[in-house]
């Protein structure tokens, strides 16, 4: 860094470099089990990440700072992994505050073996009324997957589609037709739980599934995603 760059302009990046250290810490803080702290953390982060952004970007289009328009933008290279995370959060800010998403809202799947994972400070399992009533308006598209396959074919695919999620698989059930399976999120690992439910009908089969978050109120669309993902990939399979 040259001695002779303004004050104006070495503080806002050293503050930036800051705010993505505090960023990279809020990620370890969550990974150590203390999510709520560790979310408050990133979220403050990612805030502030943008603000400083925003201040250099504005500082680089002045008359004042024409000439080092470059280091300026240099400099505020670590502020954007900040700025990013809190427009992706923002995009999804407008789903409702629920964890529990799945295609069948009348007979939901029902959890066995995962509920020997959730640990006592987990959300609850329960669907509620208000939960079914947010998530029909949100999410119209989430239906049972009818499917032309057998049933025996229909779980096979099923179980094979969920290992290539890179989900783990807790229950195999091909005689109740369930699988169930923990997915873990890449960076701040929190665990979701899934139960997949085959059943047979007279055309083929049907294919129902669950995600639910153990911890947090929204799950910013996430579990809504991974349904329409599975699904994706087991009709892919269908020509």
């Amino acid at each position: 860094m040259s001695e002779n760059t303004s004050a104006w302009i070495r503080w806002p990046s050293y503050i930036a470099w800051f705010f993505l250290a505090v960023l990279a810490i809020s990620v370890l803080v969550v990974r150590t089990g203390n999510w709520q702290q560790g979310l408050l953390l990133y979220a403050i982060s990612a805030l502030l990440s943008a603000v400083v952004l925003a201040f250099m970007a504005v500082q680089s289009l002045l008359p004042r700072w024409r000439g080092e328009r470059m280091v300026i933008l240099k400099r505020a290279l670590p502020a954007l992994p900040g700025a990013a995370l809190l427009l992706m959060a923002m995009q999804a800010g407008d789903v409702p505050p629920i964890h529990d998403i799945g295609t069948d809202l009348e007979d939901p799947p029902v959890f066995e073996e995962v509920l020997n994972l959730r640990g006592d400070n987990s959300n609850p399992i329960d669907l509620t009324e208000e939960v079914v009533e947010q998530q029909r308006a949100a999410y119209p598209d989430l239906q049972t997957l009818e499917s032309p396959r057998s049933y025996t074919n229909s779980y096979n695919r099923a179980l094979t589609t969920a290992r290539a999620m890179g989900w783990e698989i807790v229950r195999e059930d091909s005689n109740a037709g369930f699988i169930e399976a923990v997915d873990t999120t890449a960076i701040m690992q929190f665990k979701d739980d899934i139960v997949i439910r085959v059943q047979t009908n007279a055309e083929g089969s049907l294919i129902d599934m669950r995600s639910v978050s153990r911890v947090g109120v929204s799950d910013l669309g996430a579990n809504a995603k991974r349904i329409r993902s599975f699904m994706a990939a087991f009709q892919a399979a269908e020509g």
